[in-house]
């Protein structure tokens, strides 16, 4: 079985960081706008309480 060349090793290990690099950017920013908007509900409901 032969192996593979180091230029194949370096592409894999370039292409794996970026899909790594970006499923962690987009799990952050879906995380911290969910956040923000859950935030902005919270703050803009008004409470009648009537005791």
């Amino acid at each position: 079985m032969p192996q593979m060349a180091p230029l194949s090793w370096l592409t894999l290990f370039i292409y794996f960081t970026m899909i790594f690099l970006m499923f962690n950017s987009m799990n952050y920013f879906s995380y911290k706008y969910s956040i923000k908007s859950n935030l902005n509900i919270k703050k803009n409901k008004n409470f009648n309480w009537k005791w």
